[in-house]
């Protein structure tokens, strides 16, 4: 099993297209040619998470939050800490890859795991991501639909939810006339025809569009496939933001904030009471959330549990909202488990010797005053 074996079934999962623009993801430092020995997977990369890789054997270390975000202006190995650990990951042939917000806006993700380790239920995204996907439209002749349509699908096309080779299909009348020096594959050359063919739709991610479009004309029966990318406005069900489900018991904002403090081990809990006398509907989204506070209220949450939250925010939501925070590490380290899941069924079936590993320490750098 390769490195880059790895990522590209990583990245089906947690695509980069789907990630904020100016996000640092990906391959951070290392050879995607490389063979895996073992893995190891930190919320975020230190020293010791380092050490401990070596520990295991492990020579691929996937984070959250990205190594290298900032550019790097000079490596000066004898005074710079984290130039001093590049040289010690090179040194030990140890790559690292990040999956940032690419993973926040991933179902099963960042908050997904979140709302899973709350207890809710019916989870969904908050807010839906917009603008990222387009409208595929193919003409076919009836022989050839089914080939071209699962070439389609194989490339990542069609996929609605928790369904996929979606499609739509249509009998059109089609024509043409091949130049002189057309090879048309049905009529024949400067005569106009006029053919029975299938209008073929089918909604396309962004990121996948030109992979799909050359697996179309691989298998496409025509010389000049006649076919339409089209820019649509839905909201794509699949990518979004934060994650909203409901209690199977409402609790009062009292046993709510124990419950959210003893499922997320938080040392403490920042919060301000909403208007709700029993938490039942609540909105989350790992990390630094603050944005999504009105999708929580216009999507009639009790509660909104986030991090990183301003003074002001806080007052704002007064009344309006039960509002918590609950530390930026404590909303984003559970999403470590569905990676070991995800990977560890990756490496079974690959019948490969590979170990994932989660780092076993704590790399959240904020600590409470407690004497």
């Amino acid at each position: 099993m390769h490195i880059h074996q790895v990522i590209k079934y990583f990245e089906e999962w947690a695509p980069k297209g789907v990630a904020w623009e100016k996000d640092n993801i990906g391959l951070q430092i290392g050879n995607p040619k490389n063979q895996v020995t073992n893995i190891m997977l930190s919320l975020e990369l230190n020293k010791k998470v380092f050490e401990q890789a070596v520990k295991k054997n492990c020579n691929l270390i996937i984070t959250h939050h990205p190594f290298i975000f900032n550019p790097i202006k000079n490596l000066n190995f004898s005074n710079n800490p984290k130039a001093e650990l590049i040289e010690r990951l090179i040194e030990e042939k140890i790559s690292i890859y990040s999956a940032h917000t690419n993973l926040d806006f991933t179902k099963g993700g960042v908050s997904f795991e979140l709302a899973k380790k709350l207890g809710l239920k019916n989870i969904q995204f908050l807010e839906n991501q917009e603008g990222n996907q387009f409208k595929l439209v193919v003409f076919v002749p009836s022989g050839s639909v089914d080939e071209v349509s699962e070439a389609i699908f194989n490339a990542g096309g069609g996929v609605i939810g928790e369904y996929s080779k979606c499609s739509t299909q249509n009998f059109v009348d089609g024509t043409f006339e091949g130049s002189e020096v057309s090879n048309p594959t049905i009529g024949k050359k400067n005569i106009f025809e006029k053919v029975t063919e299938v209008r073929l739709e089918v909604l396309v991610n962004s990121w996948k569009l030109n992979s799909i479009v050359d697996e179309m004309k691989s298998v496409h029966p025509y010389e000049e496939p006649a076919f339409d990318v089209f820019v649509i406005k839905n909201k794509n069900i699949n990518y979004g933001a934060g994650a909203i489900g409901e209690l199977t018991t409402p609790l009062n904002s009292k046993e709510f904030l124990a419950h959210t403090r003893k499922l997320l081990k938080a040392d403490a809990l920042k919060y301000t009471l909403g208007n709700s006398s029993k938490i039942k509907r609540v909105a989350v989204c790992g990390g630094a959330c603050s944005d999504l506070i009105n999708n929580a209220i216009d999507s009639k949450a009790d509660a909104f549990i986030t991090a990183d939250i301003k003074y002001h925010t806080f007052q704002e939501a007064e009344n309006n909202i039960m509002l918590i925070d609950a530390g930026h590490y404590e909303t984003e380290i559970h999403v470590l488990n569905p990676i070991k899941l995800r990977l560890n069924k990756f490496i079974k079936e690959d019948k490969s010797k590979v170990k994932v590993f989660k780092y076993s320490g704590s790399t959240n750098p904020v600590k409470f005053y407690n004497n």
